[in-house]
Order: C-alpha cells, then structure tokens, then sequence
C-alpha cells in the first residue's frame, strides 16, 4: 500500500513537471517567433522586396513588431509612415512600456527632423520650418513626463528641445509671495520654464 501511494505521488509530480515544461516549450516557440519578426521589421525598408519602402507593419501584428518597423522607417527617413505607426502604439490615457518608447521615438523623431532642416544645428535659432517640429517634440516629452515623471532621457531631451527654442519667460516669472519650497529650481546658464 505504501509503495503504491509513493509511486501515485512521483506519477502525479513527473505529470505536473511534464505539464510545466510543455507550457515553457511553447512559450518559448512563440518568443523565438515573435523575436524573428521583430528582427524582420528592423531591417531597413530598402532590404525587403515583398513590401512597399515605406509601408508600415500591419495593424494586426504585434505591438512591438510595429515598433521595430516604425523606428526602421524613422531611420530610413520615411517619417509621415512612421508617425503612423507611432501613433498607432501611443494610447492615450494608459501608456504601457511600448506606449512610452514609441512617445519617446517620435519626440526624438520631430527633434532629429528639426536639427537636421536647421542650417546651423544646435547653435542656430529655430527657423519657420524647425519651430514646430521643436515644439511637437516638447509637447512629445512632456506628455511622456506626465505619464513617467522618473524618465531622466525624455527630461534631458525636453531640456534639449527647450534650450534650441526657449519659451516665452513673462508667463514663469516668479511671484515674490511664493514659498520658497514652490518656488522653481534655477539652473546655471538656462532659464527657468515649464520643466515637470
């Protein structure tokens, strides 16, 4: 009787461990799947010959199949394709980890056009063309800050942004009533602005 309970419990332990391994097996099928179509959509536009130059990943692949095609197509300088794509990832209201680097990729991407249309880079003042491209950018970073306060790169990128097309100062001067704890951080050789 007592050989028969232990051989019933090592039968029922070798079940659950079979179990365990065959999810774990086809979890990972479906990784090294997913992993080969991330790779895929990465490669640059040029390279694959059954699609268009320019043509997004479709809407029913996953997310982050369509985020390595959107930032191959942003390399690639097709930059209406891969707003679309961006755009298609960025949820408004509840902005997951996709979410936040697609906002983060199309703030750079607004922030890349921007510099690279200007005649003299970062030194030159934003001129008809760069200015909204930098403020798109700004608008960009600081949605992402809202949803991630934590994000030092989208802060350092907005700071960025902010020095190459600086904001209007007479709406953050400093009220002489207010508490110092509320009153804002000064930053050597940058004027204080509307930094979260």
């Amino acid at each position: 009787m007592r050989r028969l309970s232990v051989h019933g419990v090592f039968a029922v332990a070798a079940a659950v461990c079979a179990g365990v391994l065959l999810w774990q097996g086809l979890h990972w099928r479906q990784v090294v799947a997913l992993n080969a179509a991330v790779a895929a959509a990465a490669r640059p536009p040029a390279e694959n010959e059954a699609e268009k130059k320019d043509a997004p990943a479709p809407r029913d692949a996953p997310r982050e199949v369509r985020l390595a095609r959107a930032i191959a197509l942003a390399r690639a300088g097709a930059h209406d394709a891969a707003f679309k794509s961006y755009s298609g990832l960025i949820q408004p209201g509840a902005l997951d980890a996709l979410g936040r680097q697609a906002q983060f990729n199309l703030g750079n991407m607004y922030l890349r056009q921007a510099l690279a249309s200007s005649p003299g880079g970062d030194a030159a003042a934003p001129s008809a063309e760069t200015a909204p491209l930098i403020e798109l950018a700004k608008q960009r970073y600081r949605d992402l800050l809202r949803a991630d306060p934590g994000d030092w790169d989208a802060r350092y990128n907005l700071e960025r942004a902010l020095r190459l097309a600086p904001e209007e100062q007479e709406a953050y001067a400093e009220d002489p009533n207010v508490p110092v704890e509320r009153r804002r951080v000064q930053l050597r050789g940058m004027d204080p602005g509307d930094l979260p």
